[in-house]
């Protein structure tokens, strides 16, 4: 496993693992506990938007995972405003942290208010997006061979790309956390030529967070989860 790229809210490594096993991983994070908005009580609305539409948007604001509330616990949040202008996320008060504070929820003109009270519960993304804690995607590594001719328009396009030359012909590796192999096809097919793609086993595999609990968590939590069911399954079948 290698390491490629790491961010906040995004982790890029390359791994020779079977596709199989990590569209499991990859299903399995919609099986993680996560906690969301889950019920929403309208007070007053005065916005122009419709009270479903409201709880709606309310139910997709990423929320931190706090050790002080369990899967079986519950939450609670108000938001009170009667400014003129935009409503955000941030303006929700309560026993559970809200990730992001400008996540618009709606508009107040002049004289019109919002007042509401949710209910934080735990599900899992199987049973509603809004409780999943990120998205995980991947494809194989690839290694291109085009016609020299394209070489400056390849390092133009992608100056970072790990380009090699043999004869009249160039390799370009497709390893990385951006992906070129569309980008040297498009090049290729601009001349109405082909690029010839010799797809390997690695892969390059990316997860990402909405904010709820650490990257590098929900890949593990995955794995984990994944390992427990299998279990399961094995200790039936004996």
């Amino acid at each position: 496993m290698e390491l490629i790229n790491k961010k906040d809210s995004q982790i890029v490594f390359k791994a020779e693992i079977e596709d199989s096993l990590v569209n499991a991983i990859r299903r399995y994070i919609n099986q993680i506990p996560v906690l969301a908005i889950d019920e929403v009580e309208i007070v007053q609305n005065g916005s122009a938007l419709y009270d479903e539409v409201v709880a709606h948007r309310l139910g997709l604001v990423p929320l931190k995972m706090e050790k002080a509330i369990s899967e079986k616990n519950q939450g609670k949040l108000k938001l009170v405003s009667s400014k003129e202008g935009m409503v955000q996320s941030g303006e929700l008060k309560g026993n559970v942290d809200i990730v992001y504070e400008n996540i618009p929820i709606t508009y107040l003109n002049k004289g019109q208010e919002l007042e509401l009270v949710a209910t934080v519960g735990s599900g899992k993304g199987s049973e509603h997006i809004k409780f999943s804690p990120g998205l995980m995607f991947y494809r194989n590594v690839s290694e291109i061979s085009m016609d020299k001719e394209f070489l400056d328009e390849i390092k133009r396009i992608c100056p970072h790309a790990s380009i090699k030359e043999k004869g009249d012909k160039i390799v370009v590796m497709d390893d990385q956390a951006k992906e070129l192999l569309d980008v040297c096809e498009g090049v290729a097919e601009h001349v109405d030529k082909k690029a010839d793609v010799q797809v390997k086993d690695e892969l390059i595999i990316t997860v990402e967070s909405f904010g709820q609990m650490d990257v590098k968590d929900i890949f593990e939590k995955s794995v984990s989860m994944l390992k427990k069911d299998l279990a399961e399954v094995s200790k039936e079948l004996k």
